[in-house]
């Protein structure tokens, strides 16, 4: 499970296929955010968990870019002392 999660191709195919979904009239992800921007008046639990469920993709490829970005400052390897 830690692989997939790691995986850029799957956190992007979810991404553009879960978090998108329906792509007509405009992605729902972007409705449920400009809803809950907007106060969330009348939003009940299932329009939270579809929010949870379409927003997910989202978060870990944001958990990914930020692993990678910190990744390449701070490599596995180094401890960051110098020897001497």
């Amino acid at each position: 499970m830690k692989a997939i999660l790691n995986d850029w191709k799957f956190v992007l195919l979810a991404c553009l296929t879960l978090g998108l979904a329906p792509y007509y009239p405009e992605p729902h992800i972007l409705s449920k955010l400009r809803w809950v921007g907007s106060g969330a008046r009348g939003m009940q639990m299932k329009d939270l968990a579809d929010l949870a469920v379409h927003g997910i993709p989202w978060l870990l490829l944001i958990r990914l870019f930020a692993r990678n970005l910190f990744y390449a400052f701070f490599p596995k390897g180094s401890s960051g002392k110098e020897d001497g």
